[in-house]
């Protein structure tokens, strides 16, 4: 039988229809913009990968955009269980989670209607949600119908900062904030988190802004990591929804999507070229391609530097303004030091100068990447050795404002980072 599934995306404010989904089953579902968008005033594409055409995308093209949309992992697999689909049938999860995705897409059927709520949740949910892990969360996302794509457990929830509240969005309400666990993944991962964030800020990187949220004593089953979402803005012509002012949502895509690369492939097979591929894309699409080329590189550089060799293309975003016309390279979010786990890989995410382990990784191959992507090496070497620099300071002093914030396993968080990332200093 066929299906059909109606994609809109939110431009200043307003759900517009600008294409539909349609197909029998996975294999065959195609995306296609509506003739009336593609006629109206100043269309605007979803994706870098999918143009304006008239012509359907291939169900290939149709699954690597939107799936991207989707959890993955374990949370993926709990949200098809709980909405009784098969874990392949992205459109049916896509549709009882799509009220609420990353960036502005809508995904809805004919006649469907939707009020906008906010129900505050408790510091004693808040602690279940820290003490459950992926299992309470994923109860969370269906509940609220929140896509959130990613691995970890994580949920959509609005911060009111003035009270010091949370609320869970119903309906086609907007979240403010991404809320992820800590202790089903690494041990100290949320202090591992907010120390290299704090840290790539005052290394000069545009980071989204994000703090823990403590409901007890700082262990590892009472933290939350909350990021502040980067694609939400609260201006001064934001509605009221209960009391709370509505933000609005902005578009954004991650490069897997901007590449037309699918989730799975997300840390780069042998002979890819993932970075090559990122820079093209912002010099062919960017509104400032220099400034976000460069901004790029320092966070390539930064991640290495830092030791975090889980920084995919999926980790990497374009972001639209709120009328979707200017694109730029979206802050730096999902930043960790992965080397303190004994266990990880040292493999980085998509190649440096035709080198992965990172302890091959060394200046010289920085130096081939900037002429491999078109950045002048002295501009980008200087940005390298500035990051470079710099790094050991921020982190000291990230260490102590968070130590100084009652997490005192900041500083030995610190320690670790900086030995698992010696040879770097040598």
């Amino acid at each position: 039988m066929m299906r059909e599934y109606i994609v809109s995306i939110e431009r200043n404010g307003d759900q517009i229809r600008v294409g539909s989904i349609f197909g029998t089953d996975v294999s065959d579902a195609s995306f296609a913009y509506d003739d009336k968008y593609l006629n109206s005033d100043d269309p605007v594409s979803i994706s870098v990968s999918l143009p304006l055409q008239k012509e359907p995308f291939t169900p290939e093209q149709t699954k690597t955009f939107f799936d991207g949309l989707l959890p993955e992992g374990f949370t993926r697999r709990s949200v098809a269980q709980w909405l009784h689909f098969a874990e392949n049938d992205y459109l049916s999860i896509l549709h009882g989670l799509g009220k609420e995705c990353l960036g502005a897409i809508r995904i809805s059927v004919e006649g469907e209607k939707d009020d906008e709520s906010y129900d505050e949740v408790g510091e004693d949910q808040i602690r279940r949600l820290a003490a459950e892990g992926a299992t309470k969360s994923t109860e969370i996302v269906t509940g609220t119908h929140l896509s959130l794509a990613g691995a970890s457990g994580k949920v959509g929830l609005y911060y009111d900062s003035a009270e010091g509240k949370w609320y869970l969005p119903r309906g086609l309400a907007p979240s403010t904030h991404i809320v992820k666990q800590s202790h089903v993944r690494l041990e100290g991962i949320v202090t591992n988190e907010q120390l290299s964030m704090l840290t790539a800020a005052k290394c000069g990187l545009n980071t989204a802004e994000s703090f823990i949220i403590n409901t007890g004593n700082g262990n590892d089953s009472e933290v939350l990591f909350a990021t502040k979402r980067y694609d939400r803005l609260i201006n001064s012509d934001s509605k009221k929804v209960n009391g709370l002012e509505r933000p609005f949502r902005l578009h954004q895509e991650d490069f897997a999507q901007a590449m037309g690369i699918p989730s799975a492939n997300k840390y780069e097979p042998e002979g890819a070229e993932y970075a090559i591929g990122m820079f093209d894309v912002l010099r062919r699409h960017s509104a400032d391609p220099l400034a976000d080329m460069v901004a790029l590189w320092n966070r390539i550089a930064f991640s290495y530097i830092l030791g975090n060799n889980d920084g995919h293309i999926k980790n990497y975003s374009l972001l639209r303004g709120i009328n979707l016309k200017e694109i730029r390279l979206a802050p730096a979010y999902d930043i960790i030091c992965t080397t303190v786990y004994e266990n990880s890989t040292r493999k980085m995410s998509f190649n440096i100068g035709g080198k992965t382990d990172i302890n091959d990784i060394s200046e010289s191959s920085f130096r081939e990447l900037a002429s491999s992507v078109g950045l002048g090496e002295k501009i980008a070497m200087d940005r390298f050795d500035k990051i470079l620099n710099h790094f050991e300071s921020s982190l000291r002093a990230s260490a102590k404002e968070l130590s100084d914030l009652g997490f005192k396993g900041a500083e030995n968080m610190a320690d670790k980072i900086l030995m698992s990332r010696k040879k770097v200093f040598i």
